[in-house]
């Protein structure tokens, strides 16, 4: 696709600053990202992100990645923009940039969305706050305001917009054209919608480097994912990878994302119960310098310290699978802002600095 870098530049550019590392990130007082987003509450909800940040700073991270709500961009757009613009400032008042996610196929089926704002219910022990969570077997294919013939052209205005506006912003480091493609369903149905979300993007022609991750690949060679990643893959700047398996698997994992000859960037990572931890994964990300967002921070209304449901759906049919219940899935700070695991971060302190001091004497 036209205006894809070349891997000079875009090794060029991965390499002119320091290690990125951080969190896929929400303050631990919202429910979703429409509470994230909406003005309802959004000001108490600002002083604990401000708060949060302030943690982040201290425990090494450099940058976050966030996700845009459509919903609050359609019906608070002008307000919208004023909020966005503020989380960046704070971003860049602690030193953290911001990987913007733009469209996303973890998604419910229509019916069991999440479609009005104001104050926002959740339920208590769920992954995500809710009961009917996207990361369980749900039946029919997620939906997405793109399927939506009053909504679609305003999602890719949004897009678009939101782009053109910031294309030269050094706040935003990455632009993550679109989240897990393919997932709840949707492969064939996100591959056009890909493809015409790139060519948005690509002819605005941020200073950002594009990137949508493949989510799928564990153990398998890139020849055998769906057409949708592997087109994710062939048309990204920087290639993102999502994985919540083991140390072995993300070796492998690693040995053949780099055939591709671009630098590399984890966006998903942090699963305790599945055996993906902050002890094993952290220095291998470091020490193969692959930037690194793990999901959660401080643990709060959403809820992702509990496992996926489809983790659960999983044991009740095999209660022989070799999973701990005893670990937090994701997150690494109690609501407290104390440590889940004091060893934890003190192993991310140790290896940010590192790369730190890796990068100052380079």
């Amino acid at each position: 696709m036209e205006n894809r870098w070349s891997k000079e530049k875009i090794w060029k550019w991965y390499n002119s600053r320091p290690w990125i590392r951080g969190c896929n990130y929400m303050s631990a007082d919202c429910a979703n990202r429409i509470d994230q987003w909406q003005e309802y509450g959004f000001e108490e909800r600002f002083k604990t992100t401000e708060e949060e940040f302030k943690l982040l700073k201290e425990t090494g991270f450099n940058s976050i990645r966030i996700i845009i709500e459509f919903l609050v961009w359609k019906e608070e757009h002008d307000s919208f923009l004023k909020r966005f613009d503020r989380y960046l400032d704070l971003c860049e008042k602690y030193g953290i940039t911001c990987m913007v996610v733009l469209a996303n196929d973890c998604m419910r089926p229509k019916g069991l969305e999440i479609n009005t704002l104001g104050e926002q219910k959740y339920d208590l022990g769920y992954h995500g706050g809710r009961k009917l969570s996207q990361h369980g077997n749900l039946g029919g294919m997620g939906h997405h305001y793109l399927d939506e013939e009053e909504n679609r052209p305003l999602y890719l205005k949004m897009i678009e917009e939101i782009v053109t506006r910031y294309k030269d912003d050094k706040r935003i480091i990455i632009w993550n054209v679109y989240n897990e493609v393919g997932n709840s369903k949707r492969a064939e149905v996100t591959l056009p919608n890909l493809k015409e979300i790139f060519e948005i993007i690509r002819k605005i022609n941020p200073s950002q480097p594009l990137t949508a991750e493949t989510w799928t690949l564990g153990k398998k060679e890139i020849s055998e994912l769906p057409e949708v990643e592997q087109f994710a893959l062939e048309n990204s700047d920087i290639i993102s990878f999502h994985s919540y398996d083991d140390y072995v698997t993300n070796v492998k994992l690693i040995k053949t994302l780099k055939k591709l000859g671009r630098p590399l960037i984890n966006s998903e990572w942090l699963a305790r119960c599945l055996d993906n931890s902050v002890f094993e994964l952290f220095p291998l990300f470091y020490l193969e310098k692959i930037g690194c967002y793990n999901w959660g921070f401080v643990a709060g209304k959403y809820q992702t310290y509990e496992p996926w449901n489809s983790v659960w759906e999983r044991y009740e049919k095999d209660p022989n699978i070799k999973w701990d219940f005893t670990k937090w899935f994701h997150d690494l700070y109690r609501p407290n802002h104390r440590p889940y695991d004091p060893k934890e971060i003190e192993l991310i302190k140790y290896f940010t600095s590192l790369a730190d001091e890796d990068f100052k004497n380079k």
